[in-house]
């Protein structure tokens, strides 16, 4: 294995990531595969750095992969051995605000998952908008088998697969495969291992097609009702149907629909 090094992209030097634009997509790649792409507080600062940056970019959507054997073994057990409590605590934040900006960002984030995603890597993938699996990849919360239960990593997968699977995966700490992953609604879609780079780029641009304002606010709009009783996720989404109608993409989509046109949208973000 190579040993970490300083990479350049689009004039940011990052130490633990690759960062790849590729028209409307951008590949953000964990890329420290001799430690198992843990998410140590260095790789989790750069991480949400990266998501901010392209957050500010044209990019329609994200990808969001890694290198090596393991897609995460979650988080680094050496930010907490001997650590004081106001370390820990701010570690855990850390990590929050990681995840709140996979979801807080415009684009369409897809986790493309090659391997076994564990602890805060199986977060990780939970909080993507969307998630591709190869056949052979798996995920676990093991904190269940160990000292640490997987509290945080527990409150992404529960939003997932509901309680009584997410409780299965924290209580028993045992892998599943990425098939049982797709039934229970963790991920997307389990594809054989030599079509997960086709499928994941295919789903992506299917999820990225039309309005990429429309799609930035539909984004927004659902992480902010999904957790609303019914009642009040109602009043908030027609009040952002209501306001959404009147923008230009959507009138715009409205007009080429009566005329049998192709829609021309030019609103950003």
């Amino acid at each position: 294995m190579r040993a970490a090094a300083q990479r350049e992209t689009a004039q940011v030097t990052y130490q633990h990531l690759l960062v790849e634009a590729d028209g409307p997509t951008t590949t953000i790649t964990l890329d420290r595969p001799e430690k198992r792409n843990a998410l140590a507080l260095d790789v989790m600062m750069e991480l949400t750095q990266a998501l901010r940056d392209v957050g500010t970019t044209e990019a329609t959507g994200v990808i969001l992969a890694a290198n090596g054997p393991v897609f995460s073994a979650g988080h680094n057990f050496a930010d907490m051995a001997g650590a004081s409590l106001p370390d820990v605590r701010h570690l855990f934040a850390v990590c929050t605000e990681m995840m709140d900006t996979v979801q807080a960002i415009p684009q369409v984030v897809i986790a493309r998952v090659h391997a076994l995603a564990t602890a805060a890597g199986c977060q990780l993938v939970a909080t993507c908008d969307l998630a591709v699996a190869a056949e052979s990849a798996g995920f676990a919360l093991p904190g269940g088998k160990g000292g640490l239960f997987c509290h945080t990593p527990l409150v992404a997968v529960a939003r997932n697969v509901g309680r009584k699977r997410a409780l299965e995966m924290a209580l028993t700490g045992d892998p599943i495969t990425a098939a049982t992953a797709a039934e229970w609604g963790l991920i997307n879609h389990a594809v054989p291992d030599a079509e997960l780079h086709a499928f994941t780029a295919d789903l992506l641009r299917r999820a990225t097609r039309g309005s990429a304002f429309s799609k930035a606010a539909g984004k927004r709009g659902f992480y902010a009702q999904v957790g609303l009783d019914q009642s009040a996720a109602y009043a908030l989404a027609i009040e952002l149907m209501a306001t959404s109608a009147l923008t230009p993409d959507a009138q715009e989509g409205i007009a080429a629909f009566l005329a049998k046109r192709p829609p021309t949208f030019t609103q950003r973000p």
